[in-house]
């Protein structure tokens, strides 16, 4: 007779009572959490002519930067920028409030601003897909919101009436994907983080009126219930974190899509402008026609739909992209003369492209189209390409039922259902090789569900027992950081690297899934033909049921308990997708008969953690009563991580930090004015940074150097103008307030992913606090020690690439266990790449034994799970590294070698010259542009000339002929350029230099470019040469191919013994013409100084006797004015004579002066 006790509820005041006990239950911690105001950021975007507007926003279109502030720049004369560079800026603004339930926002935002509540905004772009086309950087910025007055309201100057924060919206080259970090300053209200998507929409088009609509078709206003309701869900397709624009079709017999650039925040109804024709001939076996949308695939500048057996994609107008006049208004059929039977995405973008796959269908069957999308254009290759997949595998027919591509290891992997000859179906998986084009059958599919009765997995091995449930596979899930397969239907099958698969047994064999979403970090969702919503985590074979469940009725009716509201009348999901790590559902609901498309987060932590109340407590039998307790599956109690490193080293992400001008003022609110200051700084500040890739090293590495090294010496000027409100145009411009971070601090979490170059190690710590009682005794060699239960299980995805070392430290009087944790690259599983190039994809996975699905954190976004930690891990050259020309060492060492130093006549200090008879010795820095470190560069590497000329404009690219003749020691036709003592060469016979080589010496032979260079000037001859230096195969200490070109300027080169005989017998002629002019002047001259002053004197005489003529003529007397005039007359001929026969006159003008006197 069992014993005495209260009498349990019926089962649906069970539910209740659990619920209840969850709450109960929940540590005082999260109860501290939940007494805290609900508080949310809003963010939206505004264009400088709606600052100040108190509704309204602007979509993300303009992509241009626009000179909206450099008449503001010219009224700062005495300010520390540089008056005569153009300042621009962005097209948008970032308006920020913030809002709590209950109460009003604009009384929220002017109380927050009162207590100084600041909003920190952090910018982080996405870097771009092509990276041979764009530098591959993970970029950030870092800006303080500014408080602004509403101009809608009059409000006079010592009043806080209606007021937002704004900052700028950033625009960078080669980004169209950007996340807007929200966080507080720590003053004020406590407001939790938020992360908005802020993506670029390509898509649209500017009418004449300046309003904006739609390229891929016409937006529609009305969501119509017949649409939505009981629609079955379908997969959100796209390339992970690179398309900016989503869509979603299955709209039932419309040829409309749901559009969003904002992941689902906000989104728009489009009809689609296409043909909806159906070409149906005898090799297309379809027997029906649907307006609806299929297939939906989006990209970073593209989109891609199936309707019936057609394919059409459009491309979006991205200048940051593709540049101008590259997108379409129109959407273009593909494949026009294929019948597509679906497209199957490709998740993940890899070699600088993305990808499509068209599984066909008629007289291609057996085929699949391979899309290759690179800069917004798409190209299609039918694969295989000798035969088909089912001539390969000699099966009488067959059928592509689903594919799946690898970049890493250019597989194809495909899903082929198959025939043979008796008639007999079966399902395999092929792999096929782009590069080596080998079709291979790599794994065949059970025909029935295997028999794992009372287990959770089971390895197929070929030896166990099987049930008469056939296995109708469906489809495939890659994921190449874990390299984990899936292949799905009505059961679940993984393997790790292909080699064997693993049943899960607890998936019920009577659903069929209908389509899978994988987080990339560790989690797979899986939704149902039956609309059920299934969960599985890395590292663990369970499979648990998120919807419905126990534990979505218990979440269900707390937040009916909590926040009573009208409640939807029926709810359709229409979607699932991952965001940053989180489970979202897209819903469509009908609340008091209006319906309504709303995203939710699936509380996947907070559902697992109401399912265990029912499973895990038993009764205890106390005296006359029994007793509840529940018991803690998790094996510890506390989780954390220590000893973290900085992240930048490892995460590669550098930040910029731009505070706003300051403003000089009582208020302390900002204008427009200063707004667009604020504006223009920061557009300079990241342009500054997309010029600091100069060959040559600037002596401060920073790229923000230049801007202020010539107003430092000003500092205190420009702090006592600001100190007295001096300063030009209201506002203070602090040097100090825009810099590059260096020294981010972790988080006390892993980072989202980490690179390693040869032979880096991480490490970490994660201390674990265990349950009471977890210690053990043994007894090993007569040693008593104690040891704790807990263990700390390691998997790699590639063993033979990364190496993991777990040093367990047991901390007794604190009943905790420190795991010290070190991976370190093991140095030869990657070739050497430019830095951030094809990089080779890994992980890491920690896992706490027995903690999956039992352990869970607290926090202020609610529970997360815990004992599984994923640590993506990419193997190669990490980005935002380079190798740069050491011009300033160079210079003093080879002042040191050579004891002399001639420079250019006319001198450029951007580019120094060095003498031809010197001996060159050069030296290269690896700068981090993440870390800021700058350090010789210790590796081997090959130099060669590979272009040059006597001028900068005439400076020609070498064939690979002209560079091996002009650059190997083991050429034999007189075209070295240069030489070194190094004997040591490569493979293709080129010298290998180091920083402890003997120096290059210039030769210039006969067959050369540089050989006797034409001398433009009275100065030696110069040459501008075009040097690459490389390290690619030459150095073992990395995995990065550094690739430096840069120009080096050579004057003093010698001319050829020719030119040098010519210009020494032409110097020789010129000299000695000068030197017999000279000596025929020395032997003439006395003879044309006695001719001269013959003449001068002759000259001197003929004056001397007109001027005595003249005066005895004036002294005469009346009464002889007769003889007077017969004397003058004879004296006159006289004269004229003598002046006729000396200065040979003209006769005429002569007898006229003589008569007239």
């Amino acid at each position: 007779m069992s014993p005495a006790g209260p009498e349990w509820p019926r089962p649906r005041v069970l539910w209740m009572l659990w619920s209840l006990l969850v709450v109960l239950l929940s540590p005082w911690r999260m109860w501290a959490v939940k007494n805290t105001q609900e508080c949310a950021w809003q963010v939206v975007l505004n264009k400088f002519k709606m600052i100040g507007n108190n509704e309204g926003s602007d979509r993300f279109f303009d992509q241009e930067p626009v000179d909206t502030v450099g008449s503001v720049f010219h009224l700062l004369v005495d300010a520390p920028i540089d008056p005569d560079e153009k300042y621009l800026g962005f097209p948008y603004y970032l308006k920020i409030n913030y809002s709590c339930k209950g109460e009003s926002s604009e009384a929220l935002v002017r109380k927050g601003h009162l207590t100084g509540l600041k909003p920190v905004v952090l910018v982080t772009f996405q870097s771009p897909v092509n990276f041979n086309h764009w530098k591959l950087e993970q970029l950030q910025i870092q800006m303080e919101a500014v408080p602004f007055r509403s101009k809608a309201e009059p409000c006079s100057a010592e009043e806080v009436c209606v007021m937002s924060w704004y900052t700028p919206m950033p625009i960078k080259n080669g980004s169209v994907v950007m996340y807007v970090d929200v966080s507080s300053n720590g003053l004020g209200p406590f407001i939790p983080n938020a992360r908005f998507q802020m993506n670029i929409n390509g898509f649209l088009k500017r009418q004449q009126d300046n309003t904006l609509e739609f390229t891929v078709g016409n937006e529609l206003f009305n969501l119509i219930p017949v649409k939505f309701v009981n629609v079955p869900s379908r997969p959100l397709w796209y390339t992970v974190d690179q398309a900016p624009v989503l869509i979603l079709g299955g709209i039932p017999e419309e040829k409309s899509i749901l559009l969003t650039d904002t992941s689902f925040k906000d989104f728009s109804i489009v009809e689609l402008s296409i043909d909806s024709c159906w070409v149906g001939s005898f090799y297309c076996p379809q027997t029906g026609f649907t307006a609806t949308i299929l297939d939906a695939i989006a990209t970073e500048s593209m989109l891609f739909i199936r309707q019936n057996q057609l394919v059409y994609y459009i491309t979006g107008t991205y200048l940051t992209l593709h540049g101008s006049g590259h997108g379409s208004e129109n959407w273009v059929r593909v494949l026009p003369n294929e019948c597509i039977k679906r497209l199957c995405p490709v998740h993940l973008h890899s070699n600088s492209s993305e990808y499509i796959l068209a599984l066909t269908i008629g007289k291609h069957e057996g085929y699949i189209h391979f899309g290759t999308i690179t800069d917004g254009r798409v190209s299609f290759e039918m694969l295989p390409r000798l035969w088909s997949v089912c001539q390969e595998i000699r099966a009488a027919t067959c059928s592509i039922t689903w594919a799946v591509y690898s970049g890493d290891d250019n597989d194809v992997l495909l899903l082929v259902e198959s025939e043979d000859n008796a008639a007999k179906k079966f399902s395999q998986v092929v792999i096929y090789n782009l590069v080596t084009e080998y079709v291979s059958v790599h794994y065949r599919i059970p025909e029935f569900i295997p028999d794992a009765q009372g287990q959770e997995f089971l390895m197929i091995l070929g030896t166990e027992s099987y049930t008469n449930v056939p296995m109708v596979p469906k489809g495939m899930s890659h994921n190449p950081f874990n390299n984990l397969l899936f292949v799905w239907g009505n059961f679940l099958l993984q393997s790790y690297g292909y080699d064997h698969f693993i049943y899960l047994a607890n998936f019920p064999s009577q659903l069929s899934i209908k389509y899978v979403v994988d987080s990339f970090h560790g989690e797979l969702a899986i939704v149902t033909e039956t609309e059920e919503i299934w969960y599985l985590l890395e590292g663990s074979y369970r499979v648990y049921k998120l919807f419905p469940s126990r534990g979505w009725e218990v979440y269900f009716s707390l937040q009916v308990m909590r926040q009573p509201s009208p409640r939807a009348s029926g709810e359709t999901m229409v979607t699932l997708f991952y965001e940053n790590s989180n489970l979202y559902q897209l819903v469509y609901l009908v609340i008091n008969k209006q319906g309504q498309l709303i995203k939710r987060l699936v509380p996947v932590a907070l559902l697992l953690l109401y399912q265990q109340p029912g499973s895990d407590y038993h009764l205890l039998q106390q005296k006359s009563h029994l007793k509840l307790l529940l018991t803690n599956s998790c094996p510890f109690t506390a989780m954390r991580l220590w000893d973290l490193p900085n992240p930048q080293i490892y995460t590669r992400q550098e930040r910029y930090r731009a505070k706003p001008p300051h403003i000089l003022g009582p208020s302390g609110f900002h204008t427009e004015n200063s707004l667009a200051v604020y504006q223009g700084l920061v557009y300079y500040l990241l342009w500054l940074h997309s010029k600091y890739d100069k060959p040559y090293a600037e002596p401060v590495h920073d790229s923000t150097w230049r801007w202020w090294k010539n107003k430092q010496q000003d500092r205190d000027y420009y702090n006592y103008l600001a100190s007295n409100w001096l300063s030009a145009g209201n506002v203070h411009i602090d040097m100090d307030d825009y810099e590059k971070v260096y020294d981010l601090k972790a988080e006390y979490q892993l980072p989202e992913r980490i690179f390693l170059d040869k032979g880096t190690s991480y490490s970490f710590s994660i201390f674990l606090t265990a349950q009471s009682h977890s210690f053990k005794s043994e007894d090993s060699d007569h040693v008593f020690k104690l040891r704790s239960q807990v263990d700390l299980g390691v998997a790699l995805t590639e063993p033979n690439c990364i190496v993991v070392r777990v040093t367990p430290k047991d901390l007794i009087h604190r009943n905790s266990v420190l795991f010290k944790v070190t991976l370190r690259d093991e140095r030869y599983c990657f070739d050497q790449g430019i830095s951030g190039h094809h990089l080779k994809k890994s992980s890491v996975l920690f896992k706490v034994a027995g903690s999956a699905g039992y352990c869970f954190q607290n926090t202020i976004h609610g529970p997360r799970m815990q004992g599984n930690l994923v640590l993506p891990v990419l193997i190669g050259c990490p980005p935002g590294k380079r190798l740069a020309f050491d011009i300033t060492y160079t210079l003093e060492y080879n002042l040191m070698q050579n004891k002399h130093y001639f420079d250019c006549v006319h001198v450029d200090p951007e580019m120094p010259c060095f003498l031809f008879r010197n001996i060159f010795y050069p030296f290269f820095l690896i700068q981090d542009m993440v870390t800021g470190d700058s350090g010789s560069f210790q590796g081997s590497y090959v130099l060669k000339v590979v272009g040059g000329g006597p001028t900068l404009d005439t400076i020609k690219e070498y064939d690979e002929e002209e560079i091996y003749r002009f650059n190997s020691p083991l050429d034999n036709t007189d075209s070295l350029i240069w030489t070194t003592k190094n004997a040591t060469t490569t493979k293709d016979n080129f010298s290998i230099l180091s920083h402890q080589s003997w120096g290059i010496e210039w030769l210039c032979l006969e067959n050369s470019p540089c050989y006797d260079t034409v001398p433009h000037s009275i100065f030696a001859p110069e040459f501008f040469f075009k040097v690459l230096v490389s390290n690619r195969g030459v150095d073992k200490s990395t995995y990065c191919d550094y690739q430096l070109i840069f120009l080096l300027h050579i004057h003093g080169l010698p001319v050829s013994a020719k030119r040098a005989l010519f210009i020494l017998l032409v110097s020789a002629s010129v000299f000695l013409s000068l030197v017999i002019l000279y000596i025929i002047f020395c032997l003439l001259l006395p003879l044309l100084v006695k001719i001269c002053n013959n003449l001068h004197w002759r000259i001197n005489n003929i004056i001397a006797s007109v001027t005595y003529t003249y005066s005895s003529s004036s002294r005469g007397l009346g009464n002889v004015s007769e003889a007077r005039t017969s004397t003058g007359s004879k004296v006159s001929f006289k004269v004229t004579s003598k002046v006729a026969q000396d200065n040979k006159a003209k006769p005429e003008e002569i007898v006229k002066k003589v008569s007239l006197t």
